[in-house]
């Protein structure tokens, strides 16, 4: 492709608003522009590494034995209220409705589709195993739309479908498609980690994986062991249970003590030199409508994944402080375990303790000496609180959790029967009995997995993409092309290489050398060929983008060396 022909502006400055390094360079490099918060349109550039991550995903699906279809983006709203997510998406859903005041929903996802579809056409278990897959635009309102491509409103991606006969179909099923996602991952040039992790909205009554790749602009945090395999979404990790203190000699019964203004832990911890972990935290929380009291320790914080879940609860929050007066009979600041009147999910922490200080229930007091299943009823006991750096490996045992960062690129899930036992997605089984599908599903995101290259493989300058993703494999400059000889030897190159295979884009606009390395730079081929002062000699510059190694190199060798490091596309 010559670049004087193409749709590629690029920018000295980042637009405002653009909040990562990699979003900025997107934008400065020509790839991306804005329509609207979250909305972005996708230039010449951005649409060809799309075209390759796409590329990259259908081998590894075929490959996986998954076939492609093509769902309504545009689904009737009816079929979300069967499954029960029509409540569960809330806002994030994009609703609207046809001329004959029909509901519908632009698709974030597309569980209730393709089991509908699956259900009215499978009706015996000689036609499963099946798996499916899509690339297609999806749409979620998100409240806070940020950071580029990796939060957005409408985005692409890829997500494919699993139905089997039994759970061991299923496992075989999540197993090939885990395998395939590690496969494109790694073909994508990604630092990344699969975790476990929290199945969310689309629920599921089995596993569930997130693929993360590695970045400090992340906004998961990760629970790592450095002596085993674990890893997990904060969310999801597991925090392993003190043993049991025990107390030395008889405890006095719990009696208050005064303590005016003090209804947080650093507050208790400053001014009475109490101990964070010898405290009782008692939060109140709204469950769909419903209160419950959530104890931890008071250097712990609540999960409220993990309280949701145990809950069965679509919505949680902390309950506002008049609700907390109203329905525990307690000052918010004040609550504690003795004499509450509501459901109490206490953490497994919290049942190892001798003892510890809570909130006496009424303003400007704390009670000392509360001891769980003496001075308060042992009721609900789980996990209900965040795993902490430096904790035991709820796994091995042996190795200490470290914290890492990571953004979201891939997602599996175990569904079961969720959808396909609501939807009406039931086949025959060998038996002649009448029963439904066993599901798991598969997501990428495939416009943030440009997004999440771009910020692990930049530099001070721009992108650095790798051979398989780049929108160019070469990038071709001649220095000026109002000099004879090294336009005449960039245009030998140029038919040279593009007949072999490779992708190249020839700088042949009338510009300064400045700005054309600038704009190189920016928009991050591989390899870059300069053809400059010794043209006339039959050489040239040759650099190799990823290492940052300079060459001058004969014509020939130039070739060969851009067919040694690169594939082309085919």
């Amino acid at each position: 492709m010559r670049q004087s022909q193409m749709l590629l502006p690029t920018l000295r400055e980042a637009p405002g608003g653009a909040d990562t390094a990699g979003h900025q360079l997107l934008l400065r490099g020509g790839y991306i522009r804005q329509l609207a918060a979250g909305i972005y349109s996708y230039l010449p550039l951005g649409r060809r590494v799309l075209r390759n991550i796409e590329t990259i995903v259908r081998e590894e699906m075929e490959r996986a034995g998954a076939q492609e279809l093509l769902l309504p983006a545009l689904q009737p709203a009816e079929l979300w209220r069967e499954s029960g997510r029509y409540e569960v998406y809330g806002k994030e859903l994009i609703k609207l409705q046809d001329r004959h005041e029909r509901d519908f929903v632009l698709g974030p996802t597309h569980e209730e589709t393709i089991t509908s579809l699956l259900g009215g056409d499978i009706k015996s278990y000689k036609k499963l195993p099946l798996m499916l897959y899509q690339i297609q635009t999806k749409f979620r309102d998100e409240r806070r739309p940020r950071s580029g491509l990796l939060r957005g409103r409408e985005f692409l991606m890829k997500d494919a479908y699993s139905f089997d006969s039994s759970l061991e179909g299923l496992d075989e099923s999540y197993r090939r498609m885990y395998e395939a996602y590690c496969r494109i991952f790694e073909r994508c040039g990604l630092d990344f980690r699969p975790v476990h992790a929290d199945a969310g909205a689309i629920g599921g009554e089995g596993g569930s994986h997130e693929f993360m790749a590695l970045s400090a602009i992340g906004e998961d945090t990760l629970a790592v062991c450095p002596a085993c395999a674990y890893a997990a979404n904060l969310e999801k990790a597991a925090a392993v249970v003190p043993p049991k203190t025990v107390a030395d000699g008889a405890l006095p019964p719990a009696e208050a003590f005064s303590t005016p203004g003090s209804r947080t832990i650093p507050q208790l911890v400053s001014e009475y030199g109490l101990r964070a972990e010898g405290i009782i935290k008692t939060l109140v929380y709204e469950a769909d409508g419903q209160y419950v009291a959530v104890l931890v320790r008071g250097d712990h914080e609540v999960n409220e994944i993990k309280v949701k879940n145990a809950l069965g609860a679509v919505n949680i929050a902390l309950a506002l402080p008049e609700a907390v007066q109203e329905q525990a009979g307690m000052e918010n600041g004040f609550v504690g375990p003795v004499g509450l009147k509501l459901r109490m999910l206490i953490d497994g922490a919290v049942v190892a303790m001798a003892e510890g200080v809570t909130g006496a229930g009424r303003k400007d007091y704390h009670l000392r000496h509360v001891v769980p299943g003496r001075d308060f009823a042992i009721e609900q006991v789980g996990d209900f609180r965040n795993l902490e750096a430096g904790e035991i490996c709820p796994e091995c045992g042996a190795g200490h959790i470290r914290f890492e960062r990571g953004i979201e690129i891939g997602h599996v899930f175990k569904l079961g029967t969720k959808y396909s036992a609501k939807l009406g997605a039931m086949f025959l089984d060998a038996t002649g009995v009448n029963t439904p599908m066993i599901m798991g599903c598969y997501g990428i995101g495939v416009s943030r997995l440009l997004a999440a290259v771009a910020e692990q493989r930049l530099n001070d300058d721009g992108v650095v993409w790798p051979s398989g993703l780049a929108p160019y494999h070469v990038h071709l400059l001649p220095v000026s092309v109002k000099d004879g000889q090294q336009l005449v030897l960039a245009e030998q190159l140029y038919m040279e290489l593009t007949g072999r295979g490779f992708d190249v884009l020839l700088d042949d606009r009338d510009e300064r050398a400045g700005v054309k390395f600038k704009d190189a730079a920016l928009i991050g081929c591989p390899a870059m060929i300069v053809v400059g002062k010794d043209a006339a000699e039959g050489k040239v510059e040759y650099t190799d983008r990823r290492t940052g190694i300079r060459e001058v190199l004969e014509t020939s060798e130039v070739i060969e060396r851009v067919a040694a490091s690169m594939s082309p596309n085919h």
